[in-house]
């Protein structure tokens, strides 16, 4: 199993709000999170540092997330409770009003793999070379492209493509989307929209089937590009690659 994650400014913003974490637990389990705060200095990254804690001492603190049905009653329960903490510390601290965050995880075991996300951080799966989005933006432009109000090329120069309309802390009830893959797949790719909206899947694919380049150096250089592109948020990786023993007992299950 190889993981690597990075966060990095960009070359717009003066600040990092984007928080990302890859943890491991007892029976060898994986959490990955991105979360991409919003709401300004010392508040989206607030926000977004609270999801990354929350899960983070959680999940380490378990010997096994357990089944699969109990790793998504756990996301579904902590996520409310993270959902709790933002509207609090906003009450207490009235300048920090308006934070919030975007969250996006994926839990991997020896028998499954699921997903969550609120807001448009984004989830992959990557086999054979090709990455297959996971995940679904709650943004108001993907809902004009569902409807067919929209073109794919359409939205992305829309000047509302940016417009949430789901985030933790936007809300006292927030529900988080959870998705199951149950194919066995060669990595997990988790970022923030700082990457997706320089890149296209197709540039990612491109770093990522660089087999001459470490997962590292991959992450890395996927960073560079979005930064040479104009950087113009906050870009956020966490890239897992399953090992053929893990993928093989997949398979066998």
């Amino acid at each position: 199993m190889k993981t690597f994650y990075l966060t990095d400014s960009g070359k717009v913003r003066s600040h990092n709000e984007d928080s990302v974490t890859i943890l491991k637990n007892e029976s060898n389990e994986y959490l990955l999170v991105v979360a991409d705060g919003m709401g300004g200095h010392k508040a989206g990254e607030v926000a977004s540092s609270m999801v990354v804690t929350h899960l983070g001492k959680r999940f380490t603190s378990l010997a096994s997330i357990g089944s699969k049905v109990d790793a998504i009653n756990w996301i579904k329960d902590n996520i409310k409770e993270i959902n709790k903490e933002i509207l609090d510390y906003a009450l207490k601290y009235p300048e920090a009003t308006g934070l919030g965050t975007t969250v996006v995880l994926a839990i991997l075991t020896k028998d499954y793999l699921i997903f969550g996300n609120i807001g448009d951080s984004s989830g992959f799966v990557y086999k054979d070379k090709v990455l297959h989005k996971v995940t679904n933006d709650h943004t108001l432009v993907n809902i004009l492209v569902a409807n067919g109000e929209l073109t794919q090329e359409e939205a992305k120069y829309h000047p509302k493509k940016n417009v949430l309309l789901k985030a933790l802390g936007s809300n006292e009830k927030v529900d988080i989307d959870i998705f199951c893959v149950d194919s066995p797949v060669d990595g997990i790719f988790l970022c923030s929209d700082g990457l997706t909206n320089m890149l296209t899947k197709e540039q990612i694919e491109k770093v990522l089937a660089d087999d001459e380049l470490e997962i590292e150096e991959q992450v890395i250089k996927l960073i560079r590009k979005s930064n040479a592109r104009g950087g113009t948020d906050n870009i956020s990786i966490a890239y897992l690659l399953i090992s053929d023993e893990l993928k093989q007992d997949k398979k066998e299950v």
